[in-house]
């Protein structure tokens, strides 16, 4: 399945892709900083070894994540952002598609990760859906793990859980970071929901 037109990130020519994108992490991780904070956390709580990194970009994530012996796929809309993951990790799986509309064979993962803010840059009213979709993914106990930015009237905590709820997922924990800051209802949320 190729682009989806109505995205969020589809419809944004400012945000940066592919190369551009990894640029500011390589430039983070020149400058001293921790980018892989979200592989520590699903590496410390995922119950088994096979991850899907849903709106994995370039792949940052899901390429750690491999070099700590996890069984890895990767999807994402964007064929630009998929290129880059492709050129770092060929023999990774990376699937072009939609997450709303997801279909993958194979056996069912313990953890998905929704990290670098995917929900909010999914095609508005379909975070339910994309919810679905990676829930229907998951093994019953396995987890969904979401990090997203939290702005006034937009998609938020309490969308989430309603939503995951609604996919089977119960609420596990809530930080404020991916190294389990206490979440004061700050601008930043990083969710654990766990399916029945």
């Amino acid at each position: 399945m190729g682009p989806a037109g109505g995205s969020r990130w589809a419809d944004d020519p400012s945000v940066p892709r592919g190369t551009d994108y990894d640029a500011r992490f390589h430039q983070l991780a020149a400058d001293g900083h921790h980018v892989h904070g979200e592989a520590d956390l699903v590496a410390e709580l995922a119950p088994g070894r096979r991850v899907l990194d849903a709106g994995c970009g370039t792949g940052r994530v899901a390429i750690e994540l491999l070099r700590r012996g996890f069984d890895v796929v990767g999807a994402d809309l964007d064929p630009h952002m998929l290129e880059a993951a492709r050129a770092k990790a060929p023999d990774l799986t990376w699937v072009e598609a939609d997450l709303a509309g997801l279909e993958l064979d194979g056996p069912p993962f313990d953890a998905v990760v929704l990290a670098g803010n995917v929900l909010i840059f999914v095609a508005p009213g379909t975070e339910g859906t994309v919810l679905e979709r990676c829930a229907t993914h998951l093994r019953p106990g396995g987890l969904l793990v979401a990090g997203f930015q939290v702005r006034r009237r937009g998609y938020g905590p309490a969308q989430l859980d309603d939503d995951a709820r609604a996919a089977g997922l119960d609420l596990v924990a809530r930080w404020a970071t991916w190294d389990r800051a206490p979440w004061d209802g700050g601008d930043y949320q990083v969710s654990v929901h766990r399916r029945r």
